[in-house]
């Protein structure tokens, strides 16, 4: 079984059964991006290497997010022939870093953000253009994991050390991709096409921004008290802190995040109360009702239920004393007050402002592209992933990534062709997503 990460604008190899029969497919989970290759099946739920798809059982499911094979789809590479025609041919991957280009060094593109996000764009990039530099800023180390697994592994029992699929050096190396981790992404200048960084300035011709989101704390709850887990850094650190033994836990926010959370530490072991001002969980969804069979599968967890909180705001977070150890309180404005040992904040997300304001990127409610394109207000700046919205709608699910990354590389493409600036063979569509719900106790599906 193939991990996340070869989504529909991965380079496909061709794979070839030893007994002359139709190539190896690969399927995308339309969830959670989990691959199924058949050449390598599924050994860990009964499923021999060389299983095609068609042949899997239908109560089978995905093994990271629990979703039926219904919701999978085929994988197929794109064509993106008239693109690779018009790049410079290379023997090996980022074989030359810097192109000369009419005698001047080439900037390439600088990708900002080293998530799914980033990585798919630069793995798409590189389809269309073997020698085309690309450096990629993150103020991570730029590992490469799956980021769905982050709500699901204590439950699947899965080790720290199986996390990252590949280190950011290693991810770099075969992409051909120069790597700039643990670097902070400061200000855009495009009267002189830099980025400037906490390593200096970076040149680009082209800029793809791909910096995520970042979780919305309310100013009740105070930033050093608060556990944010949106990307592995955090999630390792509160693993660690998870490791002395069950724990009392308090989550602030009954949406996706806080749900899966609440239902991956519960199943661990760990004792937790999930508090939201909706009265039920998943309130803001638009499917009636779909909080309550999860309360109803809560109740029957082994061992401690969770205890659902709704209807509450929060007054505040501190510290306290308690039988000579340290614990937080979360106070509600009702008077309520919980006692716990961790306070885990699942609040919501919000785009980072600092790089679309310094260069007066078109705003709303994130950086604001194009539907069609993923442009930006420039024409040199594209972006994707959590931090853009279309409309002033986000849509911050695994699935439009693959895609959006396809439309960004191909229009690139044929902008170095001399298509021009509007060129777009490969236009993004915004969809409607159906978000499955990874709580194991009663999986959802929303729409």
């Amino acid at each position: 079984m193939s991990t996340p990460g070869a989504a529909a604008g991965e380079h496909l190899p061709a794979g070839q059964p030893a007994d002359g029969g139709a190539p190896w497919q690969r399927y995308i989970c339309n969830a959670c991006g989990l691959i199924y290759d058949e050449a390598k099946g599924d050994p860990d739920s009964g499923l021999p290497p060389g299983t095609r798809f068609a042949d899997i059982p239908d109560d089978w499911v995905c093994p990271l997010c629990a979703v039926t094979k219904t919701d999978f789809s085929l994988v197929t590479p794109p064509d993106l022939s008239r693109q690779r025609s018009a790049a410079t041919p290379a023997s090996t991957p980022g074989a030359s870093l810097r192109r000369q280009v009419g005698g001047k060094a080439k900037a390439g593109v600088v990708i900002v953000g080293a998530g799914r996000a980033g990585w798919q764009m630069a793995q798409a990039i590189r389809d269309t253009d073997a020698d085309l530099p690309i450096t990629l800023v993150t103020a991570c180390s730029g590992d490469v994991y799956d980021k769905p697994l982050l709500s699901v592994a204590l439950a699947k029992r899965l080790p720290l050390d199986t996390l990252v699929r590949e280190t950011g050096p290693q991810a770099a190396a075969r992409l051909g991709v120069r790597l700039l981790a643990h670097t902070q992404a400061t200000r855009i200048c495009t009267r002189t096409n830099t980025l400037s960084t906490t390593r200096g300035n970076q040149p680009f011709d082209e800029l793809v921004l791909a910096h995520g989101a970042q979780v919305a704390l309310p100013p009740s709850l105070p930033a050093e008290l608060c556990w944010r887990i949106n990307h592995l850094d955090a999630y390792l650190k509160f693993r660690a802190v998870l490791a002395s033994g069950p724990q009392r836990i308090a989550i602030i926010g009954a949406g996706l995040i806080g749900c899966e959370l609440a239902n991956d530490l519960a199943l661990a072991g760990h004792r937790i109360t999930l508090l939201d001002p909706l009265p039920t969980p998943l309130a803001r969804w638009p499917a009636p009702q779909a909080g309550t069979p999860l309360l109803a599968a809560w109740e029957d967890l082994p061992g401690q239920p969770i205890a659902f909180v709704g209807g509450v705001s929060i007054a505040g977070v501190e510290n306290t004393e308690h039988g000579g150890q340290t614990c937080r309180v979360v106070r509600t404005a009702c008077g309520q007050r919980f006692e716990v040992d961790q306070v885990v904040a699942a609040t919501g997300l919000v785009t980072p402002t600092r790089l679309a304001q310094s260069v007066g990127l078109a705003w709303n409610n994130g950086i604001a592209v194009d539907g069609r394109t993923l442009a930006t207000s420039h024409p040199h700046i594209h972006a994707l992933g959590d931090c853009i919205t279309v409309d002033g709608q986000a849509s911050r699910y695994i699935e439009p990534i693959g895609r959006q990354a396809l439309t960004i590389a191909a229009k690139l493409a044929a902008r170095r062709a001399g298509a021009g600036t509007d060129a777009c063979p490969v236009p993004y569509e915004a969809k409607a997503a159906v978000v499955r719900v990874k709580t194991s106790s009663c999986p959802l599906s929303l729409s």
